[in-house]
This record gives structure tokens, sequence and C-alpha cells, in this order.
């Protein structure tokens, strides 16, 4: 039974501390020995309170906005309700960000106080202090960060809380808890920036208030004994919403560090619940796909029969509402047990309750085979301009090619001009800080803000189509929806990345970047040993990466099927700003990037 629906970010933590005691909130790895440790209830509201009163120590008043620029760490979520015991705004930064990026940040929300995490953010955030003059103070979280010997202002995070430990401090607090409003603002996200200058998204404790009431709505069957692993980063609106929802449950949070040792610490943790993006779970289904592919043949006929048993149980049965006929029931159970829990226990996923999925299309093939190997996904839609979620498809009744049925208390409507899914509703942002005009542009007279994606909306369940401002049109007056192609493709194990191109040109073309591992054992199948470079220089090996691109499009029509492809032998990556922080592609960095060779394709 969820019951702290009302109580403000300020004052929950302390309230679940008086609920839960000693009782795991938070669950971390320690870098240096790699155990995890455990931060009690009890000991996460003492550390909120003593880095709430070093802030107003050291001048944060209220409504002041503060920066965090790390990875995720306890410290972050720390900080977070801190800010919220001042009425202050957190403002997250991602950890991958580039000195430019937190200067523009900086500069934008006018942040005085930037919490940092590792070794890397405390270098940039120095270079950007270069020219942010207001930038007065820098908070270091990790203990093993070396400060620079001419930098005098910056502190240690555990250093920071003991400055604020005394009576009167705490009563400035106390006081300003008491004083904390649904109206204030509670954080301030900027947005990825696709094809301008990032923006940032004003969402008010209010939002996060109304956020937590639907989903307790919707999501019943959590409780205080789940375990929720934080993969995604805590910038993301995403896993910002779902770890205060865990919070507010009493789930216990294990935070995972680095993104690049989830490999390693989903079978540490063992959690019940994960929030994250489509990515992952396609790289889940290559994995899979690829070990049964080593089956020997009669291993690899009976996982293909049990797949088959998990989609007829799962999708035509359960899915439907109806109950399974009993040998069918028996056949699942014994997959179960003996198949499909082995390839969740090597994920580290085998006590999975709930796994949200949503920043990104998800294939209905992998959605349907997740489902039937019976990995519960749970498929939806959401922006940072909603917090999160809009909609999302139930564990049963779900319907495929949706995004789900829209939540409670939220009104969504299709524009009949451009087919742009509106919504209406408590959990939608105000505006853009300081961004009057911008705010204007993307409201309807009526209230029902602008979600830049097109979509259809049958009863209650809604269906996303393409980026309005991703929407192509070929020299020959056709539309193209280039996400959508780049979905067909997503599943297939010989393509890492792809970027479908065309806009205003006479066919649609793509930029790929091959899975190398599973193309250079084809190639070894072939007998063809070279670089990479030389390898996607190969005519055959065009041709090859050809035929899989027509394979999977073979049921689009003619004018959106992608006639010739340039290969890359070096992956988009954030650090060469062609993607997002949230992975997404930046379609104009791409475009400008290989120009030479694209219009050296189109040119033949």
């Amino acid at each position: 039974m969820h019951t702290l629906n009302n109580i403000h970010y300020a004052e929950l933590i302390h309230r679940q501390a008086a609920k839960y005691g000693n009782r795991t909130a938070l669950r971390y790895r320690d870098e240096a020995t790699g155990e995890w440790r455990r931060l009690s209830w009890n000991r996460f509201s003492e550390e909120v309170m003593l880095t709430a009163q070093a802030m107003a120590e050291f001048g944060i008043a209220e409504h002041d906005n503060i920066g965090l620029y790390s990875q995720n760490m306890p410290e972050c979520l720390v900080t977070d309700f801190a800010a919220y015991a001042n009425r202050a705004v957190p403002v997250p930064m991602y950890a991958t960000s580039s000195p430019a990026q937190v200067e523009y940040i900086i500069k934008d929300a006018e942040i005085a106080t930037l919490f940092v995490g590792e070794q890397l953010q405390y270098n940039n955030a120095l270079i950007a202090r270069k020219t942010c003059p207001g930038l007065k103070l820098l908070v270091v979280f990790d203990p093993e960060v070396r400060l620079n010997p001419e930098d005098k202002s910056s502190v240690y995070f555990k250093d920071f809380m003991r400055l604020g430990n005394n009576a009167h401090m705490e009563t400035v607090v106390k006081v300003r808890m008491k004083a904390a409003l649904d109206e204030d603002i509670a954080t301030i996200i900027y947005t990825s920036g696709t094809t301008g200058m990032p923006k940032g998204v004003a969402l008010h404790h209010y939002n996060f208030a109304e956020c937590m009431r639907i989903h307790h709505e919707r999501l019943p069957q959590v409780t205080d004994r789940d375990l929720s692993m934080c993969f995604l980063p805590l910038t993301h609106i995403f896993e910002k919403a779902w770890s205060y929802l865990c919070l507010t449950w009493g789930v216990e949070v294990a935070i995972n560090r680095d993104p690049k040792n989830i490999q390693q610490t989903l079978p540490e943790v063992h959690p019940t619940m994960m929030c994250n993006v489509p990515r992952f779970w396609e790289k889940v289904y290559a994995g899979v796909h690829d070990k049964i592919a080593g089956f020997p043949g009669i291993l690899r006929k009976i996982a293909g029969h049990a797949v088959k048993i998990g989609y007829i149980r799962n999708m035509e049965y359960v899915n439907e509402g109806l109950k399974p006929p009993l040998a069918l029931e028996f056949g699942f159970r014994i997959y179960d047990l003996l198949l499909f829990n082995a390839i969740k226990r090597t994920v580290g996923i085998e006590r999975g309750k709930i796994f949200p999925v949503a920043g990104a299309p998800l294939s209905d093939e992998v959605n349907r085979f997740l489902r039937s190997v019976n990995i519960p996904i749970v498929y939806g839609y959401g922006l940072s301009e909603t917090t999160a979620t809009v909609s999302f498809c139930p564990q049963e009744a779900a319907t495929m090619g949706s995004i789900g049925t829209v939540m409670p208390g939220l009104e969504v409507k299709i524009d009949p001009a451009n087919s742009e899914i509106l919504v209406r509703g408590r959990t939608i942002f105000s505006g853009y800080y300081k961004r009057p005009e911008e705010t204007a542009k993307v409201f309807t007279p009526d209230g029902f803000f602008r979600t830049g994606d097109a979509g259809r909306l049958i009863g209650s369940t809604l269906y996303f189509t393409e980026r309005i401002k991703d929407l192509y049109k070929t020299s020959n007056g056709k539309y193209v929806a280039p996400q959508a192609i780049e979905m067909l493709m997503s599943n297939d194990r010989y393509v890492a990345q792809i970027a479908v191109i065309g806009d205003m040109r006479k066919f649609v073309g793509a930029i790929i970047v091959p899975d190398f591992e599973a193309l250079e054992a084809y190639a070894a199948q072939k007998g063809i040993a070279c670089s990479r470079s030389e390898l996607i220089a190969r005519r055959d090996i065009v041709r090859f990466m050809e035929s899989r691109v027509e394979e999977r499009q073979k049921d689009l029509a003619s004018h959106e099927k992608v006639k010739r492809i340039i290969l890359l032998d070096a992956p988009f990556t954030m650090e060469t700003g062609e993607l997002t922080d949230t992975l997404k592609l930046r379609r104009p960095v791409i475009l400008e990037r290989y120009k030479t060779q694209i219009e050296a394709m189109y040119a033949e």
C-alpha cells in the first residue's frame, strides 16, 4: 500500500527514515574494493540534513539554482533532497558533458555552486569556471579526486557536510522545509538539444507529486520489498522520476555508477526493477539470439520451440486475458524453469518484476521476444516536459505497435493539422527556463503541450509514428519517417548504429556503423582478413550489408526503402557530438560531418 503520495520532497527522506529506520535505502558499489555498501534510511536522512545545513551555511538561498555534474552516485540523491529542504533547485548535467556544455548551463541557470563527481567532471568544471565568474564553489563527491594545487576554493563533499553542522543552520533549514510549496520549482532539466541549443525544462514539485500519484494508481504491484537498479543517468527525467518513485514507495535503490559496468553489476544485484532505453534490450535480444544460434542442432530446435510456446502462452492467451490450456501452461512452466530463467540469470534479471523501457522507439519484434521469454518488459512514452510518462503498455492487455494506454489524469488528443500528440495535465511543465517565447510556441491556446511527436489515438491507446521535425521529404515529394526505418534495422545483428538520410534527395540513403564483432566473424568465415577500414571498403562486404538492409525493409513502400548505404569504421559518439547525452542521433551534426561521403553517394 502506497501512503506517501502527498509528502513534499523537502520532508520525504526524513518521513521514510521514521518509518524504515535502519533498513537499506540505497546500495552502491565501493569502487576501490568492488564490494556493495548500504546506506540506511536513517543515515540517508542524516546526510540529507547535514548537506542541507551546509548549503544554508554557504549562502544558498531559497529558489537558488545549484548544479550537479556527476555520474550516478548516492551523493546525487543526497544533494537533490538537501536542495529541496532549502527550497533550492538542483540542475543536473550529464557526466559526459563537455566544458562548453557545462559552461552554457552554468550561465543560463546562473549557478553559483556546482557539485561534481569524479576527476573528469572536476577538471571540466575548472575549465568552465574560467569563463563563469558567477560560479563561486565546487563541491567534489569523490574523495579520490586530486584538486588542482591552485584551486583554493573547492571542497570535498564530506568536508562540506561538516561545515553546516550547527544548531542555527538546522533551524534555518527546518523553517525552509515547513515553508516549501508544491508550486516551487523542483528541478530544471536541460534538453539534450538534437537540433538547437538546450532549453531548461522547469518542473515543479506539483508535477512530481502528480507523477507519483498516477504511477501508484497504475503500478499497484510494486512494494517496498522491491529492489531497483538505477542505471540510466539521474540527469535523465526517466531515471530521475523512477528513482523518486522508488524512494516514495520505500523501494531499495542500487546505484550503478559506471554505465559500462552494467553487465557486471546486474548479476551482483539481481534487481526486481530497472528502467532502461530500448538499446539495452536490443543488445539482450541480439545476445540471446546469438547464443541460441550457437547451440547444437537439436538444442537449437528446442530453444526455438520454447520461444514459440512462450509467445503463444504470453501473447495469445495471458495478454488477451485468457487462461492458457493446461498442456500449454505445463510446457511453458518447464521451459521457463529450464531455459528462460537460465537466460535471465546470465543477465542478472531472473528476479525481474517490471522493467520499464522508454526514451526511443522499441520494435515490436524485440518487445514480443522479451515477453515470450518471460522478461516483464513495460514499454512507454514520455518527455522531460511531461515529467516522464504520458503512456505505457500494461504487463497484460498490451497492444503491440502502440506506446501504451494514457496515464490517469492526463488528457491527450491529436492535432488534426499534422497528427501531433498534444498533452494536458498536472505533470506538464510550466515552461522553458527564461524562454517565454519558446514556451509560448509549444502550448496551444487551450493549454495543451505540443510534444513534437506525430501519433494516433484509438480510445485510450496511443501510437507513435515519428518525430515531426525528423520527417524527410524526398525530391519526389514523398514523406519519409527515418526513425521508423532505423528501428527496422536496430535488431539486425550486423548493424550497431544507423542514420537514415534523404531530405530533398532523389532517394533514401543510410549511414551505417556495423557491429564489427559480428561482421568480422562473418568475414573470417569467408576467408577475409583485413583492417576495419579495409573491410568496409570491400564491395562484397558492402553488398552483404545492403542485403541485410533489403531483408529488413521488405515491407516498406518503394519510396521509403534505403537504396544506397555508407559504412563507417567508427561509431557515432557523444564526444564527437553525433549523439546526445540520451544517445539520440544529432542529425545535423552527422549530415555535416559526413557531407563529403553523402554527396559522393548521391552523385553516383
